[in-house]
């Protein structure tokens, strides 16, 4: 089984640097079977959240996969519905309970919408009676990550964004630092954008090292100290995107990915009010 290294985050908690993602995998049957095939390959850190509709799944690829629970690392997401001190207590049983755990390893703000400071005090609660071990956010930008960072008392320890070759977000990888927030890259193969898998620049780099240009993309983040959750549905792919552990890129390597950066998404725009109130609009539960 590959040796995946781990990140500490800033209280002391170790992260895997590789995880598996089931974002967009809402079939009950389908998601908890390409969880389990993850586990069995070798994935320790498995990524849902309340949005994505399949957390009973997880748990019960969980609870099928025998590992022990000290060897996962679960991580879970606050949707925008309950973004508030009462209903974030709320949620986070929810969570918990249809994942079929006693504690979680991560719970993130899935977005900087609605109330994030109400929930958050409730998150810091959670966090000090140890029903989670570490707290986080997801997809802050800068401004807004110094903003919650300069207001709370508890700095969250994570902050998942979207982070591949094409949107590398050195800036915000500093300001993270700065914060000891630790980076996660969500998207980490850009959802398939840029032709990343057959990328002449990815591809060539590869073929130096018997690797395929997506597991050059993956290995680039975590390289730069990028935690990465890949997705895929199809098993050798889960497989394939683990296999980046015996492998470093070169400082040439990494300066030529380094040239990819188009310096902005392709995928979302977190600052279209449209997409705000889309996302207010979602509803996961009654």
């Amino acid at each position: 089984m590959a040796n995946v290294e781990n990140v500490t985050l800033a209280n002391g908690v170790e992260m895997p640097l590789e995880g598996f993602g089931v974002f967009q995998i809402p079939d009950a049957a389908e998601c908890e079977r390409v969880t389990l095939e993850a586990i069995r390959a070798g994935y320790r850190l498995i990524d849902t959240a309340a949005a994505y509709m399949n957390e009973e799944a997880v748990g019960a690829a969980i609870k099928k996969s025998g590992v022990p629970r000290e060897e996962l690392f679960i991580t879970t997401k606050l949707w925008v519905q309950d973004m508030s001190y009462d209903e974030a207590g709320t949620a986070f049983e929810r969570s918990r309970k249809s994942l079929g755990l006693d504690y979680l390893d991560l719970y993130l703000i899935h977005q900087p919408m609605g109330d994030i400071f109400g929930a958050w005090r409730r998150m810091e609660e959670l966090y000090r009676a140890g029903k989670v071990r570490a707290v986080g956010i997801s997809n802050f930008y800068p401004a807004p990550l110094a903003n919650f960072c300069e207001t709370v008392e508890v700095k969250p320890m994570v902050n998942q964004v979207e982070l591949h070759p094409f949107f590398q977000q050195e800036a915000a990888l500093e300001n993270m630092k700065a914060y000891g927030v630790r980076p996660q890259a969500w998207g980490p193969l850009a959802e398939g954008k840029h032709n990343i898998f057959s990328h002449p620049v990815l591809t060539v780099i590869g073929e130096k090292y018997g690797k395929t240009a997506a597991q050059v993309a993956l290995r680039w983040n975590t390289q730069r100290g990028v935690s990465i959750l890949p997705k895929s549905v199809h098993a050798e792919r889960i497989e394939a995107n683990f296999a980046i552990w015996d492998f470093t890129l070169s400082e040439a390597d990494m300066a030529e990915i380094a040239k990819l950066d188009l310096g902005h998404s392709e995928i979302v725009d977190h600052s279209d009010p449209k997409f705000v109130q889309m996302l207010h609009g979602y509803k996961v539960h009654d």
